[in-house]
């Protein structure tokens, strides 16, 4: 069975080092991805998103490695992207107008169809998941990018989000796209203290 392991693939998109900014280039990638709106701390939509989009993943995975192919990968960790309409409301303790898009990145090979037929199987299966309507599988590219690896609550990352912010304006570059958190903990299962995010913003 052919093994497919995207996070060493991915290296330097994923292996980042503690406090220390670093450069990349992210290449085109595939991901499933739902929209929303609201505080995630505390909003439905934004959990019922979570939920549906590592069921999908994980019923695309065992049916690639029992399909013809025989390929087995890691489930890659949950993803997304922050912004509001006003800026200004990005900053404030109320974020009832944050808007996000949760995503998980897929293999390349991973197609529609094939989603199409994930999404029976769980239906099959009688899994309830709310925002299984509004997943879509989409390609993007980011290109230039800094991040850090914060290592602490999410409430923490000011000083880090600052620290990444300067890096981009001593090279000379302006903040473009949308602020986006990979999560490599599980908030489920981690003390907030050893929680493990990559924080990441497009540069041009």
């Amino acid at each position: 069975m052919k093994k497919l392991d995207l996070k060493k693939d991915l290296k330097d998109l994923y292996a980042v080092p503690k406090g220390k900014v670093t450069a990349v280039k992210v290449p085109k990638l595939r991901y499933l991805m739902v929209d929303g709106q609201g505080d995630p701390n505390t909003s439905k939509e934004f959990a019922d998103a979570i939920t549906t989009l590592y069921g999908l993943s994980y019923t695309l995975k065992f049916m690639v490695k029992k399909g013809p192919e025989a390929i087995d990968y890691g489930v890659m960790p949950l993803e997304a992207l922050w912004w509001a309409d006003d800026m200004k409301d990005f900053g404030k303790a109320d974020k009832s107008n944050w808007k996000w898009t949760a995503m998980i990145m897929q293999p390349s090979f991973i197609n529609k169809k094939m989603i199409a037929a994930a999404k029976e199987e769980l239906v099959r299966k009688k899994k309830d998941l709310p925002a299984m309507a509004k997943v879509r599988l989409e390609e993007m590219t980011e290109g230039a990018c800094a991040q850090i690896l914060h290592i602490g609550p999410y409430a923490d990352e000011g000083p880090n989000i600052a620290k990444l912010h300067a890096f981009i304006h001593e090279q000379g570059k302006a903040l473009r796209g949308k602020h986006r958190e990979i999560y490599l903990s599980d908030a489920r299962r981690t003390p907030p203290a050893k929680m493990r995010t990559i924080i990441r913003q497009p540069m041009g």
